[in-house]
């Protein structure tokens, strides 16, 4: 299984010309019907929801056990380079850093605090606004942001890395089907793969830097009194993009490693600060207790579809969140394949699948935990308030209805991080804390949108992992359009029924490739079988010569 020699080299223009059409088409789609586009998406992913959420549900939750067993398998030990003492480019903790924040940067800072506040309002299991509320909202935020949609980004730079490092096929997506339709990757079979997983690439970067670029907005006019307009988040998109893309002329080894390791950083001391100042102890248990609690639910939550009420509570959350995920799936599995060169499978799940879902656990707690310490201190206080004033009026005041992280989250789920630096500890830590949150958001943005754009430009060049400066230059203008015309089609709504729609037929690959490379690696050498023929534990049975058994050799 190895590439034709002089295939595919630089640019491939079918594939460059037509996904760029496409999106251009899209492009103006949203900016001429800009009052109907919203509808249309709307419509489309409310059909998709109601017929296909098992599939998406069901899908998610094989790759997870999927790539599990493969771990702990005898498939485990191969490298993923074409020699088996190949080391990996970047050391473990460059390459951590690098991985989360290509990964989850944005979306993780926005939903943070947002997400635990609208289950404790309301989730399908307990009534809102109770003890079993809160933890409930810690176990659901965990679900949604652990081992499934990490599960996503791991398959897809799996089976990159193998077909292309271990196997000498084209970085891109055509390689994947080589087991199914063989040299004919190479022809429209091939460029239609790859101009699908370009569009889709492409808008899923723009997606989530559109979600950054609203929250940074919100940031800036709770903290600066800047207004929330477009014209202010048109200005933030090209100034990010415009960092973005010089990040990006300047390579994965400079820009984007030294960006993701600075990320890293203003993460720690943010989380720091907060676990200080906010509820310690509270948080600390919550991260113990919910991590608990969903490693003992992860089986019955990652099969549940809401069968009987169908209460519609799941399509707003988790069919949701893995059609988003799905987007991003090409952009990130490329980016951690592009990085990953070198490590063995085991070390590739292992890392990419279990230390960002822990690191994405302790940031949840922290933030999430210390927004729901809040409330309930709040809904004690009111509590207690209420019975005072029963007693002495003889009056019911009511239910305690949330609150004040509560009730910006429900106005406006960009303002729910900044609410709650706001309640900590005084005006001016408040403010110092949403301006290094806008700070980390920014370069979040940056640095998915740099690699984002190097991962476009290997599909544009067939797989060249050093591709054109100038093809990178446009495609970060192209993303920097998508990201606006997002926001001016109806801001998070026409995001979300955008990304339910874009990923359906990302899940497809997904499926395919789970099928083809376990296919392919089921056809490696066993571990005993690549040692020397000296200590082969079978050799005094065997007549004949060995060569089978050479690690040199490899079926197709």
């Amino acid at each position: 299984m190895r590439a034709k020699s002089g295939v595919l080299k630089g640019l491939n223009p079918t594939v460059t010309i037509a996904s760029k059409v496409i999106l251009i088409a899209f492009i103006l789609f949203i900016v001429i019907l800009a009052n109907k586009a919203g509808q249309y998406f709307e419509t489309l992913s409310t059909f998709l929801l109601y017929n296909m959420k098992w599939f998406s549900i069901g899908l998610v939750t094989l790759v997870v056990g999927f790539l599990a067993y493969l771990m702990v398998s005898r498939y485990g030990h191969i490298r993923l380079s074409e020699n088996d003492d190949d080391k990996p480019e970047f050391n473990f903790w460059a390459w951590i850093a690098m991985l989360f924040s290509g990964g989850m940067g944005i979306g993780l800072v926005f939903w943070s605090v947002a997400e635990p506040m609208w289950h404790y309002a309301s989730n399908p299991f307990t009534k809102g606004l109770t003890d079993e509320a809160a933890s409930m909202s810690m176990q659901l935020t965990f679900y949604h942001w652990g081992l499934h949609p990490w599960s996503l980004f791991v398959i897809v730079a799996l089976a990159l890395s193998y077909f292309s490092y271990r196997k000498g096929l084209p970085f891109t997506f055509r390689s994947i089907l080589y087991p199914l339709v063989g040299e004919r990757i190479y022809g429209p079979i091939g460029h239609v793969a790859d101009i699908i997983t370009v569009a889709v690439t492409a808008f899923g970067i723009a997606q989530t830097l559109s979600l950054g670029v609203i929250q940074i907005n919100s940031g800036l006019e709770q903290t600066f009194g800047i207004e929330v307009s477009l014209m202010t988040q048109s200005i933030l998109i090209i100034t990010l993009c415009t960092i973005a893309v010089g990040s990006v002329l300047s390579g994965v080894g400079r820009g984007i490693r030294l960006l993701s390791q600075w990320n890293m950083l203003l993460s720690l001391l943010l989380v720091l600060i907060v676990l200080a100042i906010g509820p310690t102890r509270y948080v600390l248990n919550i991260f113990m207790e919910s991590t608990g609690n969903y490693m003992q639910n992860l089986v019955s939550m990652g099969l549940w579809t809401d069968t009987q009420s169908d209460s519609g509570w799941q399509s707003s959350w988790t069919a949701f969140y893995w059609p988003w995920w799905m987007t991003w799936a090409p952009f990130v599995g490329m980016f951690i394949a592009r990085i990953s060169r070198g490590r063995t499978i085991r070390e590739l799940i292992g890392g990419a699948l279990i230390a960002p879902t822990v690191i994405a656990f302790i940031w949840l707690s922290v933030f999430g935990g210390s927004a729901l310490k809040m409330e309930q201190n709040e809904r004690v206080a009111y509590q207690q308030q209420t019975a005072i004033s029963s007693a002495e009026t003889q009056i019911d005041t009511g239910e305690f209805a949330g609150g004040q992280i509560l009730n910006a989250t429900k106005k406006d789920s960009t303002r729910a991080l900044f609410t709650l630096f706001d309640n900590l500890d005084g005006a001016i830590l408040g403010n110092l804390l949403s301006v290094l949150a806008c700070i980390l958001l920014a370069t979040y943005f940056i640095t998915s949108a740099d690699s984002g754009t190097l991962i476009l430009c290997i599909l544009d060049a067939a797989g060249d992992t050093e591709p054109p400066k100038s093809i990178r230059i446009l495609w970060g203008v192209v993303i920097a359009l998508i990201a606006w015309v997002l926001i001016y089609a109806g801001g998070l709504q026409a995001i979300k029924y955008a990304s339910i729609i874009i990923g359906f037929p990302i899940s497809i690959f997904i499926l395919m490739m789970g099928v083809t490379l376990f296919y392919s690696i089921r056809r490696e050498p066993k571990p005993w079988a690549m040692l020397p023929q000296h200590v082969h534990p079978c050799e005094e049975q065997l007549d004949g010569p060995v060569e089978h058994l050479n690690p040199a050799h490899k079926t197709d």
